[in-house]
């Protein structure tokens, strides 16, 4: 950190030498100077004889008073200092002489006097500040100056670098490395505690962070904070939590910046600092973050305040961890049960309901409704009679997304007019594999109400119609899905089902106990899907699914047995079946079983290297993208940019993964999630049709439930393209990028594209999904799988859109085909996007909260506002991509460092009311 002048330094003591042509300029200069520093400056020079007097008290004297000029000079930094810039000329001098003092305390003086003199003196790199220090009298060094201590920071972390290249190279190029060899680690240790300790105190948390960061001993941190602090030095650590704010661009050394192991030890002492100043919730994020159960169930154990451990529960529901308490996380056993209910997001259903009713949404819409057919010219609206069958299967989705978890629509729910019932009528308005998904269009509408939910779907499982049964047993899935229950309906219901002859009930089975059992590693399940996966008699459709429900009920668990099935069943498909496009999907179950473990997932890399080459590379890229997902790992980001700029013989694939691969990797933060965007802009230019073709969908990925203008306007004008397949797939990440949001500029766009494309009916069907992906819950939930101030990943959330755009990225096989049963898949990544503040006895409480944009505040001096442009409203609220809500009354304390989802309020005893 050299001061601005340093580097007009002149060389040492040479400045003495080159006497006569500055004579003139010097008396100019001296006219130039007012009395008073005139007086200064004769008054210094005086003090630098002094210094070299033979006299030990004369010395002492000069030595004192220089001091002192000094010291009072620097404590104002906002140009050189009076007294350094006139003792610059005599440095060399003071620096020769003091070589030649005895040892002393006075000469111990003279090197402190120095230290300081180096701040803007030493030449660059010479570390002079540093050495002097050393060889001074060990008094505060804070008593110097800020911008000295800071100067001091930087020295240390160039010496720690210089002593690891030197612990390479074992030989120190220049003369003064044989010093510094000879200091002890400790001598700079201690350096290194005095400037945190100085740091801490004056709010300089970040500073004192990347001191430690750079001398390698971050646990110093735990000593030092307190607890007016330690928010700041955690919030600066983890650097995107903590109740402060989230850090969007990640300053210097954030834990998202770091690299690995470097980011866990970083978490880890942020845990560690939580624990210590008792702040339980914080802690438990970054339990959650490191996906570290063991963590999770410490924290519960270390607290016996049941009202906390029910928001923990909240959080840990939220996120999708399944977790099984045990009695020494609650010994009582009610406590435990009522812990378990939580945690089992039994309650989800009621909370959400709760949500529409307060908002007033719980009319059932019609897919009329959404489509708003007569805003649209007029030619349009005569095409209501192309392909009914499939019009009516779009319906069908909207009508789903649109009445998501509301429990009641206007095709499926009726209540029966006559025995046959109404509803029955709308099933069959739909052919074949249309009907399960209308079928399993119930399970979504009855979205997260497992007992009237199964109720109604029940009449299904009896149908004659094999693919009526196949779309109820993946209804009973997906209204399972995220909800667990100590009894396992769906498990009782559809294990059953699985030694069916029938391939579509095998399917639905399958895919019902994949969504419903997402995350949850159950056992069962593993023995009769690799069963499936092992049977030589499985046909392919079969045996996807089973791989792609397995890898979605052992996401992110690295199980070696399954990986070991999957990889038998890719290894032993004929040449016919591995240039089928639903057999692409077996690779990304493979690498659901890896998502975000970044680096275990290289044993089975390598495997894969082994692959027919068909998929081999598929795989890879595949594997690549899955294990480093929510990363934001550069380097491979850069290896799947090279992916892309390779040009391909006919027939290679792996190029739409590679560009998938890097929206899920680069989607961890603001800074990441822009620069992939511009990459993705260049890629639209430059790039062969099957990079174009899975670019929307990258962008809606990375701006998922979040309608960017910028990528609107992309999308909008992929929308158009030449290429049919870039157009249907910009159509659907259209409703993706506006999924829940009921934004009106992409309805808007939507709405014209379904009068453009009216005679398309691949095209339509993409619009209609889109429609009802934007009006999805009616506008209130959302499919970003990032909660908790977008700290947590959600990794069953992540699965799911990962498996549903693997399969969009060959849109006209599998969804428009005869898969498109798989869009339900989106159901793992659906949740409310509520804030429900609830009383002590968990029922829901109206308080009024701030709703506004999060700013970053991670590193900002003070306590600065953590949001702007804010609103006040009564909850429960809507809260938007970036929104951020604190509470606007001091009557209640929220148990929860993050305001989302279910948060539990403890009345403040201190507050008194002013009337």
């Amino acid at each position: 950190m050299a001061n601005p002048s340093s580097s007009s330094a002149p060389a040492e003591a040479s400045k003495p030498a080159v006497k006569d042509n500055k004579k003139k300029k010097d008396e100019k200069k001296e006219e130039d100077l007012s009395d008073e520093d005139l007086a200064l400056k004769q008054q210094l020079e005086l003090y630098v004889e002094r210094v070299q007097d033979a006299d030990p008290g004369v010395q002492k004297l000069a030595l004192e008073s220089m001091r002192q000029e000094i010291r009072t000079a620097t404590s104002s930094m906002t140009s050189v200092p009076k007294p350094l810039k006139f003792l610059r000329p005599h440095y060399g001098t003071l620096k020769t002489y003091f070589e030649t003092m005895p040892e002393s305390d006075l000469k111990k003086y003279l090197a402190d006097i120095l230290s300081v003199l180096a701040l803007t003196m030493s030449a660059e790199g010479e570390r002079e500040s540093l050495k002097y220090r050393l060889l001074g009298s060990e008094g505060d060094i804070g008593s110097w100056g800020h911008e000295y201590v800071r100067n001091l920071a930087g020295e240390i972390a160039q010496e720690f670098a210089k002593r690891q290249d030197s612990e390479m190279e074992l030989s120190g190029s220049f003369d003064y490395a044989v010093f510094y060899d000879d200091t002890p680690l400790d001598a700079l240790m201690e350096l290194v505690q005095q400037i945190v300790a100085f740091h801490m105190k004056h709010n300089a948390e970040p500073e004192a962070v990347d001191l430690l960061m750079e001398v390698e001993d971050v646990d110093l941190l735990v000593e030092h904070v307190d607890a007016t602090n330690y928010k700041r030095a955690c919030l600066y650590l983890t650097s995107s939590s903590s109740d402060l704010g989230v850090d969007y661009d990640g300053k210097r050394w954030s834990a998202i910046y770091l690299p690995s192991p470097d980011d866990i030890l970083a978490l880890d002492i942020a845990y560690t600092i939580y624990i210590k100043f008792k702040d339980y919730a914080s802690a438990l994020r970054i339990a959650l973050f490191l996906d570290n159960t063991q963590y999770v169930k410490q924290i519960y154990m270390s607290t016996t305040d049941l009202l906390l451990k029910k928001q923990f529960s909240y959080i840990i529901s939220r996120h999708g961890l399944v977790l099984e308490l045990d009695e020494d996380v609650a010994p009582d056993y009610d406590d435990r049960e009522a812990l378990q209910e939580i945690v089992n997001n039994v309650k989800l259903s009621e909370g959400y309901l709760a949500l529409a009713r307060d908002i007033e949404v719980m009319e059932p819409k019609s897919p009329e409704d959404i489509y708003k057919v007569h805003l649209i010219d007029g030619r349009a609206s005569g095409s209501t009679s192309i392909d009914s069958a499939r019009q009516n299967l779009a319906a069908t989705f909207v009508n789903a997304f649109v009445n998501a978890g509301f429990g009641q629509d206007k095709l499926m729910t009726v209540p029966s007019e006559s025995a046959s019932g109404s509803s029955g009528t709308w099933l069959f308005k739909n052919k074949e594999h249309g009907k399960a998904s209308a079928a399993a269009s119930l399970g979504m509408i009855l979205l997260w109400d497992v007992d009237s939910g199964l109720a109604q779907i029940d009449k299904y499982l009896h149908s004659t119609d094999n693919h009526v049964v196949a779309g109820a047993l993946l209804g009973v899935g997906i209204v399972n899905c995220g909800i667990k229950n100590d009894c396992d309906p769906a498990l009782a219901l559809l294990i059953d089902y699985l030694n069916k002859e029938d391939t579509t009930i095998l399917i639905g089975a399958i895919l019902g106990l994949g969504i419903a059992y997402a995350g949850s590693q159950k056992d069962e399940l593993r023995i009769r899907l690799s069963q499936i996966l092992g049977d030589p008699k499985t046909s392919l459709e079969v045996l996807v699914f089973s791989a792609i429900s397995l890898g979605l009920v052992y996401v992110g668990s690295c199980n070696e047995e399954i990986a070991q099935s999957i990889i038998l069943a890719l290894m032993e498909r004929t040449d016919t079946e591995l240039g089928e496009p639903l057999t692409r999907l077996l690779p990304v179950a493979l690498a659901l079983l890896y998502l975000g473990k970044q680096d275990n997932v290289e044993a089975t890399a390598e495997v894969s290297k082994t692959f027919n080459e068909k998929i081999r590379k598929y795989a890879d890229v595949t594997l690549l993208s899955l294990a480093y997902a929510g990363t934001g790992n550069v380097l491979k980001v850069q290896k799947l940019l090279g992916y892309c700029a390779q040009h391909l013989e006919k027939g290679e694939n792996y190029q739409g993964p590679a560009v998938l691969g890097i929206a899920l990797i680069a989607m961890t933060e603001e800074l990441g999630l822009e620069m992939s965007i511009r990459s993705l802009e260049h890629l639209l230019q430059y790039g062969e049709q099957n990079i174009r073709r899975a670019v929307p969908l990258a962008l809606g990925l990375l701006c998922i439930s979040n309608p960017k203008v910028n990528v609107m306007d992309t999308l909008s004008r992929l929308s158009h393209d030449t290429d049919n397949d870039v157009s249907m797939a910009a159509i659907i990440s259209l409703g993706l990028i506006g999924a829940g949001t009921n934004n009106a500029r992409i309805a808007g766009m939507l709405r014209s594209l379904s009068s453009y494309y009216y005679k398309e009916a691949g095209h339509l069907f993409c619009v209609r999904i889109a429609q009802g992906l934007v009006h999805m819950g009616k506008g209130l939930l959302t499919l970003s799988p990032y909660h908790s101030d977008r700290f947590l990943l959600s990794p069953t959330a992540l699965a799911g859109l990962v498996t549903v755009l693997y399969a969009c990225l060959d849109l006209k096989s599998i969804i428009l085909g005869k898969y498109h049963y798989m869009l339900y898949i989106l159901v793992l990544a659906m949740q409310p996007r509520m804030l429900m503040t609830v009383d002590e006895n968990l029922k829901p409480i109206s308080v009024p909260v701030r709703v506004g944009q999060a700013v970053d505040v991670v590193g900002q001096a003070g306590r600065p506002k953590t949001i702007t442009g804010f609103q006040t409203h009564s909850t429960p609220v809507l809260l938007a991509a970036g929104d951020r809500a604190e509470l606007a009354t001091e009557k209640y304390i929220p148990l929860s460092p993050v305001l989302e989802g279910f948060v539990i309020l403890k009345e403040n005893p201190e507050y008194r009311d002013d009337h």
